[in-house]
C-alpha cells in the first residue's frame, strides 16, 4: 500500500484498524481549490495563503474522517486561503510531539515543497510544543483548527460586542502560545536566556515575552469588563421582551444550515444571507406572527461547528444566553449535508454546555430540516425515518413554511397557561395584554370588574396571579 491514496479506495472501508492503514498518510480527493490555468502574474502575487490540510483519524468511519477534512477545507476557504492538498493519517491518537509523527511530518514537508504551500492547517487543537515541533520540520507556518475558526470569527464580527468577544477568545488562545509559533517568530534570547537562569541570565527576549503576557492579561481583563457592561444592556432588552409576555423562539443550528434564511422567510428581516461558514455572529431579533394572529419573538444565533473552540463558547456566552431564555429552540439542520446526524450532535453538545453553565432548564426543541430543494431524495427519506417529529422545509423556495408556522402555533399554544381572573376596571392594560398575547376563551362584566377566562403565556400568567378567580 502506498503512503498516499484517495479517500474513495476500498481499503478505507475494510479493515480500518489494520497496521498499514494506521501508519498511512492519505490524500483527500477533491479538496484542491487551485485554478488549473493561471496566467496572470498579478493574481499569483495577490494570493495570501496557499495551504495544505492535515488531519489525524483516530475514531469513527472513513466517511466521518472525510467530512471533517472537507469541512476544514471550507473553513480555510472562508478564511481566504487556497487549499492545495488534503492529507489524513490513521492513528490511535495524535502524536504527542508532532501531531502526525516525525516520519509523516517529513512526508508532509515533501508535499509542502511540491505544492508550494506557505501554511499547514491541522484538523485539531495542537499544543504549543506540537506547533513548534511541526513547524521546525515543515519549515512553514502551522496553525490548528482553533486558530482558523478564531480567524474567521475575527473577520466576520461586526458589532462592538462581537468584536470584543472574538478578541478575548483570540487572546485566551494566544497567551500560552507566545513561544509556540516557531523559531522565526521567537523573541527569546539565545544561550541560557530561555531557561529562567535567574538575575543576569535572562535575556531581553524573555523580558519582552513576559511584557507581552502582562499586556495581554491586562487587555483581557479590560475586554471582560466591557463585555460585562454590554451584557447588562443586552439583559435589559431581553427582560423587556420577557415582560411583554411574548413567546420567545431561538433559531440554533450548524453553521451555514440556513438559519438566517429561515429568519428572513418568517419575518422579512432582511438579515445578511451568505453561502459561507459563520456569516452570522451577532444575534438578530425580530417579531413574527402566527396564523392565528398571535405574535412571537424570533432570534437568529451564531452557528455552531464540530469541535467549536472552548474559548469561543466562553467568550460568546452572553450571546448564547439568548438560547437559555427561549421558550422554544428551532434547531435547523442542513438536509443537503452528507452527515446531518453529526451536525445535530455537535449543536446539541454546545447547547447542553451553555445550559449547564447557566443552570437553565432545557427549552423544548423543534427540529427543522432545511434545504430540501438541494438534498438527495434518498437522504431525505432516511431523515424522515430518523427524525419523525421534524419539519422539512426550504427557506429558499418557501416549501414547508406553512407547515412550520402551524407547528410553531401548536407548540407555542401549548406553552400557554389557562387562567381565570377578575380584573378591576382600572386594569384595562392587563385586558389589552391578554387580547394581544393570549386567547380569551370567555369574558363577562360585573360590578367588580371584568371576569376573563383565557390562555396566556407563562410570563403574563404570573402578572395576573394576584387577580386569580375561581370562576
Amino acid at each position: 500500500m502506498t503512503n498516499s491514496e484517495s479517500f474513495d479506495t476500498p481499503a478505507w472501508t475494510v479493515g480500518e484498524m489494520q497496521l498499514d492503514d494506521r501508519s498511512a498518510l492519505r490524500r483527500v480527493a477533491g479538496l484542491s481549490t487551485e485554478l488549473t490555468d493561471i496566467t496572470e502574474v498579478e493574481y499569483r502575487q495577490l494570493r495570501l495563503e496557499r495551504v495544505v490540510l492535515v488531519g489525524v483519524w483516530t475514531d469513527g468511519t472513513a466517511a466521518q474522517a472525510e467530512a471533517s477534512m472537507t469541512e476544514l477545507a471550507a473553513l480555510a476557504e472562508t478564511a481566504g486561503s487556497e487549499v492545495l492538498e488534503g492529507l489524513v493519517q490513521r492513528r490511535d491518537r495524535p502524536d504527542a510531539s508532532t501531531y502526525i509523527g516525525s516520519g509523516k511530518a517529513i512526508e508532509l514537508r515533501d508535499v509542502v515543497l511540491a505544492t508550494g504551500a506557505d501554511t499547514v492547517i491541522c484538523d485539531g487543537e495542537l499544543t504549543p510544543a506540537q506547533l513548534t515541533a511541526l513547524e521546525k520540520v515543515v519549515k512553514v507556518k502551522v496553525i490548528d483548527r482553533t486558530a482558523l475558526i478564531l480567524d474567521i470569527f475575527a473577520q466576520h464580527a461586526t458589532s462592538r460586542e462581537g468584536k470584543a468577544q472574538v478578541a478575548l477568545a483570540q487572546m485566551e488562545y494566544m497567551l500560552p502560545r507566545l513561544r509556540g509559533w516557531g523559531e522565526s517568530m521567537s523573541r527569546q534570547a539565545g544561550g541560557r536566556a530561555g531557561s529562567n537562569g535567574g538575575v543576569g541570565l535572562r535575556g531581553p527576549g524573555e523580558t519582552k515575552i513576559e511584557t507581552d503576557r502582562r499586556r495581554i492579561r491586562e487587555r483581557m481583563a479590560k475586554l471582560r469588563r466591557e463585555i460585562k457592561d454590554m451584557k447588562k444592556a443586552r439583559d435589559t432588552k431581553r427582560s423587556r421582551r420577557l415582560d411583554n409576555a411574548i413567546p420567545s423562539v431561538a433559531i440554533v443550528g450548524y453553521t451555514n444550515a440556513g438559519k438566517s434564511s429561515l429568519l428572513n422567510a418568517l419575518t422579512d428581516a432582511g438579515v445578511l444571507v451568505e453561502n459561507a461558514l459563520f456569516a452570522t455572529l451577532d444575534p438578530t431579533t425580530r417579531r413574527a406572527g402566527l396564523p392565528d394572529g398571535r405574535e412571537y419573538v424570533l432570534t437568529d444565533t451564531v452557528g455552531f461547528v464540530r469541535h467549536l473552540p472552548t474559548q469561543l463558547v466562553e467568550a460568546f456566552r452572553s450571546t448564547l444566553e439568548e438560547v437559555t431564555d427561549a421558550d422554544l429552540l428551532v434547531h435547523v439542520v442542513d438536509g443537503s449535508d452528507p452527515l446531518p446526524a453529526e451536525q445535530i450532535k455537535a449543536v446539541r453538545e454546545v447547547v447542553t454546555q451553555v445550559l449547564r453553565e447557566t443552570n437553565a432548564p432545557a427549552p423544548q426543541e423543534l427540529l427543522v430540516v432545511n434545504k430540501i430543494d438541494a438534498a438527495d431524495p434518498v437522504t431525505l427519506t432516511q431523515l424522515r425515518g430518523m427524525l419523525p417529529g421534524a419539519v422539512f422545509i426550504s427557506a429558499h423556495t418557501g416549501e414547508g413554511l406553512d407547515e412550520l408556522r402551524a407547528r410553531l402555533a401548536d407548540i407555542l399554544g401549548r406553552l400557554d397557561i389557562e387562567v381565570s381572573v377578575l380584573l378591576p376596571y382600572n386594569r384595562g392594560d392587563l385586558v389589552a395584554r391578554i387580547h394581544a398575547d393570549g386567547r380569551i376563551l370567555r369574558s363577562t362584566h360585573d360590578e367588580d370588574g371584568t371576569r376573563v377566562h383565557a390562555r396566556v403565556p407563562k410570563s403574563l400568567a404570573s402578572a395576573l396571579h394576584e387577580y386569580a378567580h375561581g370562576g
